[in-house]
């Protein structure tokens, strides 16, 4: 479950002289864009969206039309990375043990006995990418929940610690619905960001097509390793986060709520059901991690503003009418933002 820590003052207490190792994070932000400007063409912003969502420690949901370098940026990333990395393929057929791994049978050659025997699924990784997780039903979805939330896989009683670091990145093509089971509302929450990966520019897609059809080889170099992920996901926590930018944070995530009383009537028209209290948990940290890659240890609120809608993009259920009235998501967020007063010398 998520913590319950108030997000209002949550990294206000004093700190060590942080500054060498936001200087750390900003220089490994920069090296790790250096390495995958290398194959991935454009995608700036989803990119940058990614490295503060692995900064904060979160999972990710990338999505997008087929060809837009989603499977490449992030087998790229877990190069870059240094990171342990698996790719499942989620289709109709695969079952939940295809996943965290599953207990068998064998028999011990000193005894004669049979003994069972645990065989780890390719969960055990530090970074796993779930390829067109709306290809398979609920039950091997829903797989993941405890990987996912308790990084630890539970079978026959026993519970097996997953690797740290430890991510998930799921791809979803989200122009295509048949033969697809849409991921539930608690399975959707537990990704920090949803990430937008749209077409190129004519220019920047000639210049994909005459370096991917030429003899050239890339060598992606190594820019840091999982321990030091892990140090830069502790310092990011340790980013201050004002009192009234907390305060912002509850306010925007309160706003998108139908049931509250005194929501405004957009909402109540166009939205089926709110964001949660993860969402301003969420938000809360990617700020930090914004804040971090850019160098500095306290938020700003244009931290805020660059991930406020990857992080709500798929936590706010659109109503029909919505629809009806070609209101997209994107839209909603913006108008939700531009409701909530900002605070001010902040």
């Amino acid at each position: 479950m998520p913590t319950t820590t108030d997000i209002s003052t949550a990294g206000t207490e004093p700190q060590e002289n942080p500054t060498p190792i936001f200087t750390r994070i900003k220089e490994a932000k920069q090296a790790i864009l250096t390495e995958l400007r290398k194959l991935v063409v454009g995608q700036e912003e989803p990119i940058n969206q990614a490295l503060i969502g692995m900064f904060a420690g979160g999972h990710l949901m990338i999505q997008g039309p087929p060809g837009t370098a989603k499977t490449l940026a992030i087998v790229s990333l877990a190069k870059v990375m240094n990171l342990d990395f698996k790719r499942i393929q989620f289709t109709p057929d695969l079952m939940p043990s295809d996943i965290s791994g599953t207990e068998i049978l064998e028999a011990d050659q000193t005894t004669g006995y049979r003994v069972t025997k645990f065989v780890k699924g390719p969960v055990f990784c530090n970074l796993i990418m779930a390829d067109e997780i709306n290809r398979t039903p609920p039950k091997t979805q829903a797989a993941l929940l405890e990987v996912m939330q308790e990084k630890q896989v539970t079978i026959g009683g026993t519970t097996h610690a997953l690797p740290k670091p430890f991510y998930v990145m799921a791809t979803q093509i989200s122009m295509e619905q048949e033969g697809t089971y849409p991921l539930p509302e608690a399975q959707q929450d537990r990704f920090m960001l949803s990430i937008m990966m749209n077409y190129l520019p004519d220019d920047q897609e000639t210049e994909v097509v005459r370096a991917s059809t030429s003899a050239r080889k890339v060598v992606l170099e190594k820019v840091i390793d999982g321990s030091e992920l892990q140090e830069f996901v502790a310092a990011v926590r340790k980013v201050v986060l004002p009192p009234q930018l907390g305060k912002f944070i509850v306010d925007i995530t309160g706003t998108s709520r139908p049931t509250v009383a005194d929501s405004p009537a957009f909402v109540k028209e166009y939205v089926a059901w709110g964001a949660g209290l993860r969402a301003s948990q969420n938000i809360a940290l990617a700020s930090k991690s914004a804040a971090a890659i850019e160098g500095r240890d306290a938020v700003t609120i244009e931290d805020i503003r660059k991930v406020i809608v990857p992080v709500l993009r798929h936590r706010i259920g659109l109503s029909f009418r919505a629809e009806v009235d070609r209101v997209t998501i994107e839209d909603l967020i913006q108008k939700i933002v531009a409701t909530v007063p900002e605070p001010q010398g902040v």
